[in-house]
């Protein structure tokens, strides 16, 4: 199963929106904002995580459909509606910590 996907990632999550909207994403697919992706450095398309903010608790199911995000410090980039939905739009950064649900498709 784990090609090279570890069981946890932990770190600053950012999210990414409007801007690339309906732009193709390093997997070929286009980017949706209302989709619940994310972009992370390595890890393979198609995987599913778990990510929890950990100022809030809240968490949402996110697929790795993009690379990035390409910032120091930062593991993984949301899209808009997951950003949304785990209450992170204001701050744009927060800590997180994601569980790989299951490792590329």
């Amino acid at each position: 199963q784990g090609e090279k996907c570890p069981d946890y990632i932990k770190g600053k999550a950012s999210f990414y929106g409007k801007k690339f909207h309906r732009r193709k994403t390093a997997s070929g697919e286009i980017y949706n904002m209302y989709r619940y992706t994310a972009a992370h450095r390595y890890l393979p398309f198609g995987t599913v995580l778990l990510v929890k903010n950990l100022r809030n608790g809240k968490s949402v199911k996110v697929v790795i459909n993009d690379r990035g995000p390409f910032v120091r410090g930062r593991v993984l980039d949301l899209s808009y509606i997951a950003a949304k939905k785990i209450g992170m739009l204001r701050e744009g950064v927060v800590p997180i910590i994601a569980k790989i649900l299951r490792c590329g498709r």
